[in-house]
């Protein structure tokens, strides 16, 4: 049994910035991890393995253990087929779904060693809602290998500062969600640069608990932006950390905390339902976050 992480979000979110961290992170903790890349788009990856040695050009340079430009190339794609990007990515993971058998052979030496595997996904958000290649390439890979997924979906944290985003935010991650029936785990990236944008309304955790939405009719009144939808907006209202914090989150949902656990039926529930150190290791972290990359105003009073 291989556990591991689909990483998905909309282009800029950070998610081969975010598989490069995490696979840092989780080889200093002792798992044995592979990038797999299936961004055929991706012209950047900054997966870590080994450095130059000038000064100029010291940096960490791409190594994955699997690269989808192996079996197909957008670049090509688009020129042979006279297709835009957009569409050129629908072709390549449709391609792939076709090709799944080439993937897996990639894959198995991997399973076979025990690595913990990360999917570096494309960006484009039609994929994850709206048209089904993706999905089933992930169906397929679990049910052949007996792969433990769970979706890591990056939203950009900078949205927050605009109520119509965020909720937009919202409603595109809980399309995601709903579409790739995966245990699903929100994160805010780029959180540094939270405040780029604008002041924030209210505190970091009314933004990653979704907390009432009605608060934020106000702020959207104030937008003449959103006048045209503003009735949409209000019926959506009213309608109801770090690295190693997000990976306490992510074992939980991928099941990979109940590895190697020998237990009853109501052990295993009692681990499902526990709080996993919850209010200990959460709250403290938001407060830290907010303290380091947000600045202090009377306005978090709201």
């Amino acid at each position: 049994m291989v556990f591991g992480q689909v990483v998905v979000g909309p282009p800029g979110s950070g998610k081969t910035t975010y598989c490069n961290g995490m696979s840092q992170f989780l080889k200093l903790i002792g798992r044995k991890v592979a990038v797999i890349n299936l961004d055929p788009a991706n012209d950047a990856l900054p997966y870590p393995c080994h450095f130059t040695e000038s000064v100029a050009s010291r940096m960490h340079r791409y190594e994955c253990a699997v690269n989808i430009e192996d079996l197909i190339k957008l670049s090509d794609v688009m020129s042979e087929h006279s297709l835009g990007p957009n569409g050129g990515l629908v072709y390549c993971m449709d391609y792939l779904e076709k090709n799944i058998d080439w993937l897996q052979s990639k894959l198995e030496p991997l399973t076979a060693n025990d690595h913990y595997l990360l999917f570096d996904f494309p960006g484009q958000v039609e994929l994850f809602f709206l048209h089904q290649n993706a999905k089933k390439v992930i169906t397929k890979l679990m049910k052949k290998m007996d792969l433990r997924l769970a979706a890591v979906h990056l939203v950009d944290a900078h949205l927050c500062s605009d109520p119509g985003k965020y909720i937009s935010a919202l409603l595109l991650s809980l399309s995601t969600m709903l579409h790739l029936e995966l245990p699903h785990i929100n994160v805010l990236s780029k959180i540094d640069l939270i405040e780029n944008y604008g002041k924030l309304a209210f505190n970091l955790d009314f933004y990653t608990d979704v907390q009432d939405l009605s608060y934020l009719q106000y702020h959207l009144d104030q937008d003449p932006r959103s006048a045209k939808y503003r009735k949409l907006t209000k019926e959506l209202c009213e309608d109801k950390e770090s690295v190693g914090n997000l990976v306490k989150l992510i074992d939980k949902c991928n099941g990979y905390i109940f590895a190697g656990i020998e237990g009853s039926a109501v052990e295993f529930s009692k681990i499902a339902v526990g709080p996993l150190d919850w209010d200990y290791y959460r709250y403290p972290f938001l407060a830290a976050v907010q303290e380091k990359y947000m600045k202090d105003d009377n306005d978090f009073d709201k």
